[in-house]
């Protein structure tokens, strides 16, 4: 992974970012964006975020939900918890199921959602990140609760037309290279957060020594 700046080193941005794969910083703004976000959640190296990455592994172009909770998954993290992997899939189907799953076992989380998208032509291959709920299966014109307190979109393709036929004929490469994008970005806030809770633990064991270990050093 390349080196990114300070998280906390921000410009001002619109409600809704658009990165393209094609920015040679776009993983560095992609980080920036969520990360800024987060705070605004109150988010930090304590706190619960789930990962809710929905979509298929029958669909090129849907399968971008589930390539980047496999690789979440897969990398180490613990900042994360994931939902919707390639193994386990959150779709259509069964999303309402994890959504009731999620609410039980994490009724006080933080819930990122992430989805494939489709869009104009000239924003395939963009990311979007944005406040408040996705709408899954809006692009296919399916209904579905809307989730999340902040959402990921990736665009994977043209909409408007046939949405079923173009999400099945997209480029496996266009959505590799989102989902390599936004997991490398995750990644890279997850190792933020990581590092914050290391200096706040050991701060705690050198300010708040039992009496104990204070007069064994004395």
């Amino acid at each position: 992974m390349n080196q990114l700046p300070v998280l906390d080193q921000l410009e001002t941005q619109p409600a809704d970012t658009r990165i393209h794969i094609d920015d040679p910083f776009a993983v560095a703004k992609f980080a920036q964006s969520v990360h800024r976000r987060l705070r605004q959640l109150n988010a930090n190296a304590k706190s619960s975020i789930v990962l809710l990455c929905i979509g298929t592994d029958r669909s090129t172009g849907d399968c971008l939900g589930p390539l980047v909770g496999s690789q979440m998954e897969e990398c180490g993290q613990d900042l994360f918890t994931v939902y919707g992997t390639l193994n386990d899939p959150v779709h259509a189907t069964n999303l309402e199921k994890k959504l009731d799953e999620i609410y039980r076992n994490h009724p006080d989380s933080i819930i990122i959602a992430l989805d494939a998208s489709l869009g104009y032509t000239e924003n395939v291959g963009s990311i979007t990140i944005g406040e408040g709920a996705l709408k899954p299966g809006a692009g296919v014109r399916k209904k579905l609760p809307a989730v999340g307190d902040m959402h990921i979109t990736g665009i994977v393709n043209i909409g408007g037309f046939m949405e079923h036929l173009v999400l099945q004929n997209t480029r496996l490469n266009v959505v590799m290279r989102l989902a390599k994008v936004i997991s490398e970005g995750l990644q890279h806030i997850a190792a933020e957060y990581r590092k914050l809770q290391v200096a706040e633990e050991n701060y705690h064991s050198l300010h708040y020594q039992s009496p104990n270990t204070e007069s064994i050093r004395k």
